[in-house]
């Protein structure tokens, strides 16, 4: 790639990316006294200049753990009253969680603060010889099957310069199509959920193939948006042939974690602030697991201040003083196996459900079931009943994303079962294969 089209992509539509790379680079040297003093500043505008957060958070904290826990639930309402006062929805960054926990919202960045985390992942990957201007990405991810939004899928493709490997079907006969796919472009390294990279891995160890001698110029596998186990790591090195780097992050505040070069699972502790608290929102000690709380430093449209991303974790202080997170659980993810031999990630079902989940409507809690091979029962929490045009657009959704014939029952609930995490998994599977 001759230009450094993301950056400049970046630039054009308003986004300060070299000044974000540049104090993000200064911030490598930051002391806690530095932090503390961006934690207190954040609040301060917040408490000022939105009065959403204002409503949510006493006008005088005595300390930072007076301050409201945000929760997904609390962000489910229109993006326009949560906004600071000096910003409107024409002049942020706006994007959408992708609905994994069960709790959909929309969010803003300030222009700023979303360079900022494009920053981070800048300087993340770089360590590992990355370059999100010039190095070509196998992305493992899904993509809607038509309209604008696979559109915008597209063109953000061929912005970040990386080719899309679609997961809503990842049989043995598109399993090997990926892998001519791989002979035929030099490919720097493969990003995607961790459990569609598994299944292709398992596929190449069914080949007898190590994915790096068929295309030399792989370099790394970044594996995001679910749990990444020890087991699983030493297929995905063995048969991909090459690191395999553990990601962790979310849409909303960007870039949380990513292992370095030595393994260590490095905190983003420059435009972020991660801390882990009990039950009872209060910080717990090093090494202790409890509920990871991230709070953006620079967003100054939209307040994400000790908000709660829905994973446990605990942290650790190296001697060299770098803070790493450990023991971090939640985001898996089962596979459905469907009466026709095609296989789908759980994640899968983000596709389906967010053609009814949007912010205008009453629906605030799904989750998915695989009950039978051919059935599926989505339980959901909601005001009202789902109507019948709602109903069919999912079932509608499940014939193209899945394959037709598929029965889904829908069930209203007041609320749904959690597991003991307090985390909602969106899709299970209760179907033995």
């Amino acid at each position: 790639m001759p230009l450094k089209l993301f950056d400049t992509i970046l630039k054009i539509k308003g986004f300060p990316i070299a000044e974000a790379k540049k104090t993000f680079q200064e911030l490598l040297r930051a002391t806690e006294k530095d932090i503390e003093e961006k934690k207190q500043a954040i609040v301060a505008h917040h408490i000022a200049d939105n009065p959403f957060y204002k409503s949510l958070a006493i006008t005088n904290p005595k300390s930072w753990n007076d301050l409201p826990v945000l929760t997904k639930r609390d962000l489910q309402q229109p993006l326009k009253n949560r906004l600071s006062t000096s910003y409107t929805l024409s002049n942020v960054f706006k994007g959408k969680t992708s609905g994994s926990s069960g709790h959909p919202f929309t969010f803003a960045k300030n222009k700023h603060a979303h360079a900022m985390t494009w920053a981070a992942f800048h300087h993340a990957y770089n360590q590992h010889g990355l370059d999100l201007n010039s190095s070509l990405q196998a992305r493992f991810y899904g993509i809607p099957l038509s309209g604008i939004a696979r559109y915008a899928e597209l063109v953000k493709d061929f912005v970040s310069y990386r080719k899309r490997f679609p997961i809503f079907n990842m049989n043995e006969e598109v399993l090997d199509g990926y892998i001519s796919r791989f002979r035929e472009s030099e490919f720097h390294y493969i990003n995607g959920y961790t459990s569609s990279i598994v299944l292709f891995a398992k596929h190449c160890a069914s080949k007898q193939l190590v994915l790096k001698q068929i295309c030399p110029s792989l370099k790394a596998c970044i594996v995001t948006s679910e749990m990444l186990f020890p087991d699983d790591k030493i297929l995905l090195e063995q048969w991909l042939g090459v690191p395999v780097i553990n990601e962790y992050g979310a849409s909303e505040v960007g870039l949380i974690a990513m292992e370095n070069l030595n393994g260590d699972f490095v905190i983003n502790n420059q435009n972020l602030f991660v801390e882990i608290v009990d039950e009872d929102n209060k910080p717990v000690k090093e090494g202790i697991v409890g509920r990871i709380l991230v709070t953006d430093l620079y967003n100054l449209a939209h307040p994400m201040i000790r908000y709660e991303i829905g994973d446990l974790g605990s942290l650790k202080m190296l001697g060299n003083g770098t803070k790493i997170l450990e023991n971090l659980q939640g985001r898996t993810s089962d596979i459905a196996r469907l009466p026709s031999g095609k296989v789908v990630p759980g994640l899968t079902f983000y596709y389906v459900t967010k053609s009814i989940i949007s912010e205008d409507t009453a629906i605030l809690e799904f989750v998915v079931i695989h009950k039978k091979p051919a059935l599926f029962e989505i339980q959901y929490v909601s005001a009202a009943d789902m109507n019948t045009v709602q109903k069919s657009k999912v079932q509608q959704a499940m014939d193209r994303y899945l394959e037709p014939g598929l029965d889904v029952i829908f069930t209203r609930l007041a609320s749904l079962d959690r597991s003991n995490r307090g985390k909602l998994k969106q899709f299970r599977s209760e179907v033995a294969f």
